[in-house]
């Protein structure tokens, strides 16, 4: 086995000390506006070296779960007030286990997004936005492995929101698109039976194509409803 290269070996190291300082600050272990040791004390008690924390400890930063000042200590941030959706993904996999509460209240604002969308969705599409609704709704029906029903799945709900020219929703889902295919195992359940939820993916594109808004909400309810229950039941427990 040939041997991990240099800078890929940082980034794995990097990452284990981003993930155990994420999982202090995020479990509550460290409190909000409480000072972390120093860098060089870090990587002291870490075993590793001071660019693997500066590394990790930038990525904190970004994730605004700490406040780095020059000259003053690196201090803990409320992460519930000031953090964004790019937390979520630290939060949802803390110390390697899946968090149940925060897979069922990313699927439940999930479903909830998705209903507005899709009303919204009706109203302003595009006649090619609806047309690529209702071509991805029949290529759902013709995958026959979960990765590629899942990519037709994230495509399908993309479409959605891109149709709405909401540019918030947009990026909201570039950060769900992040979490979704960064544990892509875990939402694996989101298609399961996908042949099932064909009609339901169909009942959705028409309802856009029809500019029909009350029957595209009632449909993408019904689908995310059932996709929600799919994942929760198979989540680890």
């Amino acid at each position: 086995m040939s041997p991990v290269p240099r800078r890929e070996e940082r980034a794995l190291v990097s990452e284990r000390v981003f993930r155990s300082l994420s999982e202090a600050v995020l479990s509550g272990r460290y409190a909000p506006g409480e000072k972390l040791p120093t860098q060089r004390r870090l990587a002291a008690e870490l075993g590793v070296n001071m660019a693997s924390v500066r590394e990790a400890v930038k990525r904190l930063e970004q994730l605004r779960l700490v406040d780095v000042r020059h000259g003053d200590a690196m201090r803990v941030t409320d992460w519930r007030a000031h953090g964004g959706l790019d937390v979520i993904a630290a939060v949802l996999a803390r110390a390697g286990e899946v968090e149940r509460d925060t897979l069922t209240d990313i699927l439940e604002a999930r479903r909830l997004m998705l209903i507005a969308v899709a009303g919204l969705a009706a109203q302003r599409r595009s006649g090619a936005q609806a047309a690529r609704l209702q071509e991805l709704a029949t290529r759902m029906d013709e995958v026959d492995d979960r990765e590629a029903a899942q990519a037709v799945d994230f495509g399908f709900m993309s479409d959605l929101v891109d149709a709405t020219g909401n540019l918030v929703l947009v990026l909201v889902m570039n950060s769900i698109r992040a979490i979704y295919f960064e544990r892509p195992t875990l939402f694996a359940a989101v298609v399961s039976d996908h042949a099932d939820l064909v009609p339901l993916y169909r009942r959705v594109a028409d309802a856009v194509a029809q500019e029909d808004p009350s029957a595209a909400v009632e449909a993408v309810g019904e689908l995310a409803a059932a996709q929600e229950a799919r994942v929760i039941s198979s989540a680890p427990s």
